[in-house]
């Protein structure tokens, strides 16, 4: 379908909602005609009024025709001067693709690229073009996947994708906004019902009645019936419409493979989703690590740190690239599944031009540290730009650090009964989740997390405390309190349930686990251990040389049938410096100095 017809059915569509306002304003018009030739004067009073509050949604919808404006993405604006390989190979695109290049190229921090069009008239008339890159997928793609990520986007151009998509979208608003107005008058009529009933009960009640049940079934249901009418026109605009953009997507993705070759197409499809997922991994467990301690990485590593794990965890990505996300499909998706794009792609003859994974995009840029880090400045919120900048193994010390201490006490609180905490179940000192810290599951957004604010010291909460919380415990052990403390501990039916030596083998993982948070904190606070930065693994704690292997025997031996906390003790005993008779010398000039 060419874009003329595409346009007269949106147009269409469009107009089928104005059709569907006339109808109904018809119908009211009728009511209000039947009640006054044919009903007493007040009961065709009531239908009047009926009529007005009904009709006048229905009028605001047709006539308030300004669609809200496109919403602010934060990102670089770079001119040909500034970024000149780059426009040079947008332009060099859209001229293989036979449409003209966009007027300006933005820089952002997410994991997409897209295009967009100031249309005029309805989307009749081209206006400014915008093109939209997203740094971190540039940092994940080649330069022959970002070739053909442009030319799917200048397909959009191409086949006036974005002009009928002002059409398209100013149906949308219309619907959607005049099902709001009616659904708002109904909640509206509700609230007021239900005041009304409240006040009369309270009353009845202050009279020594029994008072009737709040019940607003029935209130607000001619509202509601048209914001019924108005949604299951709306379903069918997004259907319609929708339809449509999935096309229009498999079309973008025939124009990439005709300029950018199919294996250099579907390498990028393939590359994109595995580029979103490891971002929102390394957003949340290394970007916003320190946040809740009042740290970010140095300028221009929130961003651009992205690429330190992309480089360290490869195979882990490789695994993943031959691995096609399965999404569920709805017939109100913008976009074809990838994996029907892929095999789309994959399905057409071999064009003899084979992926060039060699070069990276990124250096399309002139200075790929300094667009990460002006882009920076604009994803970030002024909360966040003032945080304290550490370097990154600095970071991850400072922030795991707290995260122990943090926990540790969580624990300690717990287990000799001085105060609760909402989390109680200590974590951080075994790694796990392939992170520096925890919480690998989460997928926050950078956004949300720039507008926390902390401490902007990475110092952990207290006064120390938690080392005479560790004597208390160990003391507490030695007196023969251990299985009373686990009973303490937050535990599972199962566990509640159990007795004897079940019992204790419920919660001596458990203990176990408490016990090492207090034991690292401690180490942590004593200065002889740091928590050392991998890209590749989860971060680990590394202890005084030997504890390692001792550690866990002296963990065990605290938290055994019959616990013995002297080999706890002893590694945990601060080692003094040796004494010295004389100040040391100062090694002579030379080669060993």
């Amino acid at each position: 379908m060419g874009p003329t017809l595409r346009a007269a059915r949106v147009l269409v569509l469009l107009a089928g909602f104005y059709l569907l306002g006339l109808v109904l304003l018809a119908l009211l018009a009728a009511a209000d005609w039947a009640a006054a030739v044919h009903t007493p004067g007040a009961f065709a009073l009531k239908v009047f009024i009926v009529s007005a509050v009904l009709a006048l949604p229905i009028v605001r919808g047709m006539f308030m025709l300004r669609t809200p404006p496109p919403e602010d993405v934060p990102g670089v604006r770079v001119d040909e001067s500034r970024e000149p390989r780059l426009w040079q190979t947008v332009r060099g695109v859209a001229q293989e693709v036979g449409t003209r290049a966009p007027d300006e190229i933005l820089l952002t921090g997410d994991v997409n690229a897209a295009v967009s069009e100031d249309s005029r008239l309805l989307g009749l008339a081209g206006g400014t073009r915008r093109l939209r890159i997203g740094l971190p997928l540039m940092a994940g793609l080649s330069e022959s996947g970002l070739r053909a990520v442009l030319a799917h986007e200048m397909g959009h151009y191409g086949n006036a994708d974005t002009r009928l998509a002002a059409i398209s979208e100013r149906g949308r608003v219309h619907v959607l906004r005049t099902i709001a107005h009616f659904e708002e008058r109904a909640g509206a009529k509700v609230a007021k019902e239900r005041a009304r009933q409240e006040k009369k009960a309270a009353a009845a009640v202050a009279k020594g009645r029994k008072a009737k049940e709040v019940d607003t079934t029935g209130t607000g249901v001619t509202y509601r019936a048209m914001a019924r009418l108005y949604t299951a026109y709306g379903k069918f605009y997004l259907r319609a419409t929708l339809s449509g953009s999935r096309r229009a997507e498999f079309a973008a993705d025939v124009a990439a493979a005709r300029i950018a070759g199919r294996d250099a197409t579907s390498s990028a499809l393939r590359e994109i989703p595995v580029i979103d997922a490891a971002h929102d991994f390394y957003l949340n467990c290394y970007a916003t690590l320190g946040v809740d301690a009042g740290l970010l990485p140095p300028p221009g590593e929130f961003l651009g740190g992205f690429r330190h794990l992309l480089a360290a965890r490869h195979e882990e990505l490789d695994a993943l690239r031959g691995e096609l996300p399965t999404e569920p499909v709805s017939p109100y998706d913008s976009h074809p599944p990838i994996a029907e794009r892929v095999a789309r792609i994959e399905a057409l003859p071999d064009d003899g031009r084979a992926s060039d994974p060699v070069r990276p995009s990124l250096s399309l840029l002139a200075d790929a540290d300094r667009s990460f880090t002006a882009v920076e400045e604009t994803v970030l919120t002024p909360a966040a730009l003032g945080l304290r900048r550490l370097d990154w193994p600095e970071l991850v010390h400072a922030a795991m650090s707290v995260r122990t201490e943090r926990s540790a006490q969580r624990f300690g609180a717990l287990a000799l009964g001085t105060a609760g905490g909402e989390d109680t179940s200590p974590r951080g000192t075994d790694g796990g989740g392939g992170t520096p810290g925890h919480g690998a599951d989460a997928r926050p957004d950078a956004d949300a997390h720039a507008d926390r604010t902390s401490r902007p010291e990475a110092e952990p909460e207290g006064d120390g405390a938690g080392a005479g919380t560790l004597g208390a415990l160990l003391d507490a052990i030695d007196a023969g309190a251990l299985w009373r403390i686990a009973e303490r501990l937050p535990r599972s039916e199962e566990a509640a349930a159990a007795h004897g030596r079940a019992a204790r083998e419920f919660a001596r993982p458990q203990l176990r686990a408490g016990l090492s948070q207090l034991v690292s904190a401690e180490y942590l606070r004593q200065g002889r251990a740091r928590w050392q930065l991998s890209w590749a693994e989860s971060a680990a704690l590394e202890l005084p040389y030997g504890h390692v292997d001792e550690l866990p025997a002296a963990l065990e031996a605290a938290v055994a049938d019959r616990p013995d906390t002297g080999p706890l003790r002893a590694l945990l005993e601060p080692v003094a410096a040796p004494e010295t008779s004389a100040p040391a010398q100062a090694p002579a000039p030379g080669p060993t100095a």
